[in-house]
C-alpha cells in the first residue's frame, strides 16, 4: 500500500501518475503531472494512481480440460490504469481482483479446450484470456495489455504417455520413410535394367543391321569386279585373234586343276572313261567351250535377224511420208 502525501498547499506531481483530490469528503478533481496548488484542510489526497504498465504474477492453480486431464498452470498478466477515477473508486484492490479474475477466465478457458489444443495453442489461449478480463474489468478502470502462460504441468502419467505416443510417431514415420526409400530403390533399378535392355537391343540391332550393309556392299563390290572382269575378258576375246582359242585352253586348264583337287578332297570319286589321257581330258574341255560359243553366234544372230525387220519397216514409212 502506497503512502499518501501530505497537503503542504504546493504540490508537484510526478510524471506518469494521478492523485485523486477529495474535498470535504468528496471527489473534486485529478491532479495531472506538474504543479498542483491545494486548501489546507479542505483538500485532501485520497488515491494516488501509478499509470505505468504493471506486471503480476499470476500463482499456480489447476485447471481441468475438455478431455479431463488436470493441469497446473502459472502465467504473468500485464495491465495499466487508464481511468484513475474508476480505479480508485471502481474496485477496493485492483491488483488482487485482476488477479483472480485472471486465474478464474483462465480456468474457464481451459475447460473448453481439449490438452493437445491447450498445449499447441497457447497464444490463442493467452488472447483469449486477455479479452475476457478487458470485458470484466472495464467498469475498474484498468486494461490488460497481455497475459502469458509461463508453465503447463501436465500429470506425470500424461506426460509418459505423450512420450510414448511421439516415440510411436516418430518410429511410424521412420519405417514409412524406410519402406519409401526401398520402393524408390527398386524402382530405380528397374528402370536402369530396363534402360540397359533397351539400350543393349538397340546397339545389337544397330550392329546387325551395319554388318548386313556391310556384307550387302561386299557382295556389291564382288559382283561389280567379276561382271566388269567378264566384261573385259569378253570384249578382249572378241577384239584379238586366236582369243577364243586362249579362253579354251584357259578353261581346259581349269578343268583339270579342278579334277585334280576332287581328287585330293575325296576318297570316292567318279572318273571319265580316259582320265589317264589328259590330251581327251583338254580336248573335252575345248569341246565344252565350243558348243558353249557356238551356242551365244546362234542366239546373236537371231537376236539380229529378229532386230532388221523392224528397223526397214520404220525407214521405209519415213521414206514414204518424205515422198508424199
Amino acid at each position: 500500500m502506497r503512502r499518501l502525501p501530505t497537503n503542504t498547499v504546493v504540490k508537484f506531481v510526478p510524471q506518469q501518475e494521478a492523485w485523486v483530490v477529495e474535498r470535504m469528503g468528496r471527489f473534486s478533481r485529478i491532479l495531472e503531472p506538474g504543479l498542483a496548488i491545494l486548501i489546507p484542510f479542505l483538500d485532501r489526497i485520497a488515491y494516488t494512481q501509478s499509470l505505468k504498465e504493471v506486471a503480476i504474477e499470476i500463482p499456480t492453480q489447476t485447471a481441468i480440460t475438455q478431455d479431463n486431464v488436470t493441469l497446473e498452470l502459472d502465467g504473468v498478466l500485464y495491465y495499466k490504469v487508464v481511468d484513475p477515477y474508476k480505479a480508485a473508486y471502481g474496485v477496493a484492490d485492483a491488483e488482487f481482483s485482476i488477479t483472480q479474475l485472471a486465474q478464474t477466465t483462465m480456468r474457464a478457458e481451459i475447460g473448453q479446450m481439449t490438452l493437445d489444443t491447450t498445449l499447441a495453442e497457447r497464444n490463442a489461449l493467452n488472447h483469449n484470456i486477455v479479452n475476457a478480463i478487458n470485458l470484466a474489468s472495464e467498469s475498474w478502470g484498468i486494461a490488460c495489455l497481455r497475459y502469458e502462460i509461463r508453465d503447463i504441468h501436465p500429470p506425470s502419467k500424461v506426460v509418459e504417455a505423450m512420450h510414448s505416443q511421439v516415440s510411436a510417431e516418430r518410429s511410424k514415420r521412420a519405417q514409412i520413410l524406410e519402406s519409401e526409400g526401398a520402393r524408390q530403390s527398386a524402382i530405380n533399378v528397374a528402370e536402369g535394367a530396363k534402360q540397359a535392355q533397351i539400350l543393349a537391343s538397340e546397339a545389337d540391332k544397330a550392329q546387325q543391321i551395319n554388318r548386313a550393309m556391310g556384307e550387302a556392299e561386299g557382295i556389291r563390290q564382288t559382283a561389280t569386279a567379276e561382271a566388269q572382269a567378264i566384261e573385259r575378258v569378253a570384249q578382249a576375246i572378241r577384239q584379238s585373234d586366236g582369243g577364243e582359242l586362249a579362253a579354251g585352253l584357259h578353261v581346259a586348264q581349269q578343268y583339270v586343276e579342278a579334277f585334280g583337287k576332287i581328287a585330293k578332297e575325296s576318297n570316292t570319286i567318279v572318273v571319265p572313261a580316259a582320265a589317264n589321257d589328259v590330251s581327251s581330258m583338254v580336248a573335252q574341255a575345248m569341246s565344252v567351250f565350243s558348243s558353249v560359243s557356238a551356242n551365244q553366234k546362234k542366239h546373236a544372230a537371231a537376236y539380229t535377224k529378229r532386230s532388221k525387220p523392224s528397223d526397214e519397216g520404220s525407214g521405209g514409212f519415213g521414206s514414204e511420208q518424205v515422198g508424199h
